[in-house]
């Protein structure tokens, strides 16, 4: 749906929502498998996590993940679908950006849907809670990316076309009166009505995002400590699970389609949002989720592959690592950098595969050369086979093979094309909780502290290293070295393809500085997937959707500076 050719904004529809009549025989009764206890309130909850799925599973542009990596120090355009192109190429972002729009209108719907479940008389704290932590995530999404925006706490039944945007100040009041509230009444991991519904830790996580953000460093800390002194999550430092007679490493285990749940041994877990074919809350797949077609490389296009879970099934290349990511963060030893979690290594696996092929002195793979190139390049013919390495051309190095994270792979025999990704999203998960705490340290100038958290993430990414060499030492960091760009580094090694690395920088005030540090030392070498155009007094913010500020026509919602 084209936003300018609806009839109200996200903001005026948001008012519209009318209030149940109890005594109406017009009152729709909801039904589903989660037994006969399931009221309407309950219904209501369960569409806020169908609202999440339909947003960060949109499928219409299909490079939406793309435009909160890219023009990033995290992400790097590859075969790009359009609508993230002006997130690196920044002279081109505009009000009109169908990504801008899309986030915007359904964090607003999510909004009006909590709302009317928090202004429900007599709901149950558990779902006022989970109701909360929606609003709160929401809200605080919109103004980190946008500044001030308006403020709706009730639902109206009559549109409202006089918007303006309220304080900052006055929004982080509602954050943090929402998640208080969530916290204390939503209930221990472990203990919610099904084990992907929003617990007490998945609060305190926000909480720990938003407190950081908003300078309340303290809170922050206070709130991720009970996560990580409460003994309901253990990082995951040996192999466990389904796929434990496969070749593999335990960081990888974590994100296998079929290990990534609490109740599949996933210790480390606090928020994984499950996707199954037509079952769990949402009510199953939302949309066709693009994460795998973004995140993964077009390997598919080399002769001698085909698709397969070893190898996460098939991806379309639009999104790639960062030469930062790549090249520039990664210490030797490190399981966060190994091929089973950066895959920098293919092997042929498609059965019965036979070639023989040319390669140059970088082995890259030249196809029909002539004898002037043979000579020239100094190129060398190789016989490959199923179960050799892989060799590609330079060129297919922008979308069809390049160093990818492999969280995001999956595959499901039944859908080779791939065009949906029903695995699970890891969304929370314990070491987020350290690295929060970590930088709220920082900020309160407690390196020792902070160095304690990273150390303790850096302990199990070692932990094969240290033993394979005997140097208990190894990859372990000091208290001098702990700033937050440190902090935002090791985010990137640890939560890389998991986290919204824009919102991130963001929230942090690093967006400018990180993006001239890739602009200036670690820029792409093609021309039109080089980050442009960003002006600092500008691009920190995202524009307010241009069809919002038409049909808000009784009042001025005003426009950031500068779009």
């Amino acid at each position: 749906m084209k936003l300018r050719n609806i009839i109200y904004s996200a903001l005026a529809v948001s008012t519209m929502a009318l209030t149940s009549c109890s005594d109406s025989y017009l009152d729709e009764k909801m039904y589903s498998n989660y037994g006969t206890d399931v009221s309407d309130v309950q219904a209501k909850v369960i569409g806020l996590h169908y609202k999440y799925a339909a947003l960060w599973g949109m499928s219409s542009r299909q490079g939406f993940t793309g435009c909160w990596q890219d023009g990033t120090d995290v992400g790097a355009p590859g075969d790009t679908e359009g609508v993230e192109v002006p997130f690196y190429q920044y002279g081109s972002l505009n009000a009109e950006n169908g990504g801008v729009s899309f986030l915007w209108q359904n964090l607003y719907s999510i909004i009006n849907s909590a709302n009317i479940i928090i202004n429900t008389e007599g709901v149950d704290p558990a779902g006022k809670g989970e109701a909360e932590f929606f609003r709160a995530y929401a809200y605080n999404l919109l103004v980190t990316l946008w500044g001030p925006v308006p403020l709706l706490t009730e639902s109206k039944a009559e549109p409202r076309t006089n918007f303006t945007r309220n304080a900052v100040s006055e929004i982080d009041a509602v954050i943090t009166a929402d998640l208080n509230d969530a916290i204390a009444n939503l209930p221990e991991v472990g203990k919610t009505v099904t084990q992907n519904r929003i617990n007490k830790d998945c609060a305190r996580i926000l909480a720990g995002e938003a407190f950081n953000r908003m300078g309340k460093y303290a809170e922050a800390e206070a709130a991720v400590t009970a996560t990580i002194n409460s003994g309901n999550y253990k990082l995951i430092s040996e192999r466990y699970g389904k796929f434990l007679s496969e070749a593999g490493d335990f960081y990888h285990d974590m994100f296998r389609w079929g290990n990534q749940r609490r109740s599949q041994g996933n210790t480390e877990g606090i928020w994984v949002f499950q996707m199954e074919y037509n079952r769990d809350v949402t009510g199953g797949t939302i949309d066709s989720p693009q994460q795998r077609r973004n995140w993964v490389a077009g390997f598919h296009n080399i002769n001698g592959m085909q698709n397969a879970d070893s190898i996460g099934g098939r991806g379309n290349g639009r999104l790639r690592l960062s030469n930062y990511v790549k090249y520039g963060i990664y210490k030797k030893g490190d399981i966060r950098n190994s091929n089973f979690n950066i895959r920098r290594q293919m092997y042929y696996n498609r059965p019965g595969f036979s070639a023989d092929i040319y390669v140059d002195p970088n082995n890259f793979r030249v196809d029909n050369p002539t004898p002037e190139q043979i000579s020239n390049l100094k190129l060398k013919q190789i016989h490959v086979q199923t179960g050799d390495r892989a060799y590609w051309r330079a060129q297919d190095t922008l979308n069809i093979m390049y160093p990818h994270t492999t969280k995001w792979g999956g595959y499901d025999e039944a859908d080779d094309f791939g065009y949906a990704l029903v695995k699970d999203w890891p969304i929370m998960r314990l070491a987020d909780a350290y690295l929060l705490r970590a930088e709220a340290r920082v900020m309160q100038n407690n390196k020792a502290g902070a160095a304690e958290d990273i150390n303790v993430l850096r302990d199990r990414a070692f932990k094969t290293y240290r033993a394979e060499t005997g140097d208990a030492k190894v990859g372990a960091v000091s208290a001098d070295e702990m700033t937050l760009d440190f902090v935002l580094d090791e985010r990137i090694r640890e939560l890389v393809g998991e986290e919204n690395r824009r919102y991130t920088l963001c929230r942090t005030g690093k967006l400018a500085e990180r993006v001239k540090m890739i602009m200036d030392k670690w820029a792409e070498g093609a021309d039109n997937k080089k980050i442009t155009g960003f002006d600092a007094s500008k691009h920190t913010l995202l524009p307010i959707p241009l069809s919002e500020i038409q049909l808000n026509k009784d009042a001025d919602l005003q426009q950031n500076p500068g779009y």
